[in-house]
């Protein structure tokens, strides 16, 4: 495990931000659908397994969040070219709607010299 301050860490977890700030932004559709690999897949709390057309169309459609936090991040280094970034996501939406609070991991795959998204996980953490 690989642990703050290290190169790897803090581009993954750059790359983790953008994609945050896309979601709030509305550009997530775009953002993700250039970052994953077009077998990778998103596993979200709810159970539901999405491929990266499904997920390009669900974000689409999706509200922007207000804001985000990410806390506890830490890196497993697999080898050169994979790399898996654990963290806790809260995200914020707009109105009445509380947090959501979720055990959150990323595995990526550097392809061509580029950090692309194998897998996304999400697991809510109690309340």
């Amino acid at each position: 495990m690989v642990g703050a301050r290290d190169p790897l860490f803090d581009e993954l977890l750059d790359l983790e931000r953008a994609g945050w700030d896309s979601l709030c932004k509305a550009t997530g559709a775009e953002f993700y659908g250039e970052l994953m690999l077009p077998d990778a897949v998103m596993v979200l709390a709810n159970g539901m397994v999405m491929d990266r057309d499904t997920v390009v169309g669900a974000l689409s459609a999706s509200p922007p969040w207000r804001t985000y936090a990410i806390s506890d991040a830490r890196l497993i280094a697999v080898d050169d070219d994979n790399a898996v970034l654990v963290y806790t996501g809260t995200g914020y939406r707009e109105g009445d709607e509380p947090a959501f609070v979720g055990a959150m991991s990323s595995v990526y795959h550097r392809a061509d010299g580029r950090w692309k998204l194998a897998l996304y996980q999400q697991t809510r953490m109690p309340d």
